[in-house]
């Protein structure tokens, strides 16, 4: 049995730059002079060259929701069908125990995408109102 080789170029040595005229060469990509040329040289994120940055002339005014907003993680009326057997109790837990709802903090909303074929009781989830018809239709039920 050979050995197992990487294949040629794989592996190459990192390009230290700015350390002599071994390093790439001449400016080493660093352009000619200037203050990102220098060693710790650069500006900080959002400068812009003494020009008042854009993030300071854009005015911030009234209430903004997005700290507080919620997202909902779809689950279809399929999944359930696949996942889910009769007299089963779909909720928030028992989907994250069936990973088909991911993150601590998840929350997850029933859509009628797909059919659903067995009679499952949901608990505690928000479900759409053509989901709802869909449950009861299959003699699912909803607390």
């Amino acid at each position: 049995m050979g050995q197992i080789n990487a294949p040629y170029g794989a592996n190459t040595k990192k390009t230290i730059v700015g350390r002599g005229s071994s390093s790439k060469g001449r400016t080493c990509g660093r352009g000619n002079n200037g203050q990102n040329a220098r060693s710790g040289g650069g500006v900080r994120p959002g400068f812009e060259g003494g020009q008042m940055p854009l993030f300071r002339r854009v005015a911030r005014r009234g209430f903004s929701n997005y700290p507080f907003k919620q997202e909902f993680q779809v689950i279809s009326l399929d999944a359930v069908s696949a996942w889910f057997e009769d007299g089963e109790v779909v909720s928030l837990d028992s989907l994250k125990d069936k990973s088909l709802v991911k993150g601590a903090d998840a929350q997850a909303k029933v859509l009628a995408n797909g059919e659903l074929t067995k009679k499952v009781i949901f608990e505690g989830l928000k479900i759409s109102a053509a989901a709802v018809d869909k449950i009861k239709a299959a003699g699912g039920e909803i607390r």
